[in-house]
């Protein structure tokens, strides 16, 4: 494999998009024959680093990896110093530009390799497990297994900004999140849950489709150095939205015992998701889905929603629109409005002013929505 090559309805994301040109890690195939990639994120525990400026510093100069292994930064920005003006560039009788042209040997120097090298991915082994106890590990990195470039449908198997912008929040008000119980719907890799768990008790990180959820529990396991000390614990589990009920078919690995729907109800009180709205029947079976759980918790609850607004031109409209979020909104606005006699839903738009605690490029198309769930009087009364 000489490149990586995408078909015309493969979807990638834009974390790995403007990933800096340095050589891919490769590990294996994954069950349904796609190759499988390691990247690593760095948590920035230093409060002097979360400045937007020291962030892009950080995305220019530190992405460099002597095993090969990608730290995925921010979107775009150049390395530090390569789109400077060259101080010997001169003007031509004419008043064009002369620029001395560099010798075909410094295009090959050690200076110029980290930006100026072509994207290979390297198979290391097909198969091997990449995360083994020898490894060195940094409580400060989290490693995740993802895929690069998939069908529409497997997109759960790539990393998104979402994620981060969730995590980053989570980071900055952990207050909000410790020792709590916390339901993840749609959560793919399973970074988010995997930061979640330095702050709360129990997470149940779930999604559906046994390869998603194989890669899941296998990053979980990789990275409980990041969380393990703290004595939390995540669970990967089977939620699929287009369904009635949890999974508690025994065959499934990733089912859901008695004990683990009854705690879940008696205990949750955060609920979360990140970039899962890009389809309007999924996006309404997620809707469905979360008022169905909140209707079975006990306790009053916030569910937090981070959605990336993507700009798509259509041939129906001749013009740029944002269908997917547009539907989002739409789904938001019935919530809010919602008279069930139940339960009171308050939609609130979350401003994005704490600091980054991950390196990433915070675009204004993201956004961070949360909804605090509250029993009417009389129905607090009957609980």
């Amino acid at each position: 494999m000489d490149s990586i090559t995408f078909t015309s309805d493969t979807v990638l994301s834009d974390v790995h998009i403007y990933t800096p040109n340095c050589s891919h890690l490769m590990v294996r195939l994954n069950g349904d024959g796609q190759p499988v990639f390691v990247s690593k994120f760095k948590i920035l525990h230093n409060s002097t680093a979360h400045s937007k400026g020291d962030v892009e510093h950080l995305s220019n100069e530190e992405t460099r990896d002597d095993d090969l292994i990608h730290q995925i930064g921010g979107g775009g920005a150049t390395v530090s110093g390569k789109d400077e003006p060259r101080s010997d560039t001169l003007l031509d009788a004419d008043g064009d530009l002369d620029v001395t042209r560099r010798s075909d040997g410094n295009l090959h120097s050690d200076e110029d390799d980290e930006w100026r090298e072509k994207v290979y991915p390297t198979i290391i082994s097909k198969g091997e497990d990449f995360f083994n106890e020898e490894q060195e590990e940094d409580c400060s990195e989290i490693r995740i297994e993802h895929t690069m470039g998939t069908a529409l449908e497997d997109v759960g198997k790539q990393v998104w900004r979402g994620a981060f912008l969730l995590a980053d929040y989570i980071l900055n008000y952990s207050h909000l999140f410790r020792d709590h119980t916390v339901l993840e719907l749609g959560a793919g890799t399973g970074m988010t849950s995997i930061v979640t768990a330095t702050v709360a008790k129990t997470i149940y990180c779930t999604d559906v489709g046994e390869d998603l959820l194989n890669m899941c529990q296998r990053n979980v396991i990789a990275n409980k150095h990041i969380y393990g000390t703290t004595g939390s614990e995540i669970k990967v589990r089977d939620l699929d939205w287009l369904k009635d009920e949890f999974c508690t078919d025994t065959k499934n690995p990733y089912c859901w015992s008695e004990e683990e729907t009854a705690q879940l109800h008696d205990q949750t009180d955060v609920l979360f998701a990140a970039d899962v709205f890009y389809d309007d029947d999924l996006t309404d079976a997620f809707f469905q889905t979360i008022y169905r759980v909140l209707s079975h918790l006990r306790n009053p609850s916030t569910v937090y929603l981070s959605v990336e607004k993507r700009l798509n031109f259509t041939l129906r409209k001749l013009d740029v629109t944002c269908d997917a979020y547009d539907h989002f909104r739409l789904c938001l606005d019935e919530l809010a409005n919602m008279s069930d006699g139940r339960t009171s839903f308050v939609v609130e738009s979350v401003k994005l002013a704490f600091p980054q605690f991950l390196v990433y490029e915070r675009v204004e198309q993201l956004e961070l929505w949360k909804i605090i769930v509250e029993p009417h009087t009389a129905m607090k009364r009957l609980l």
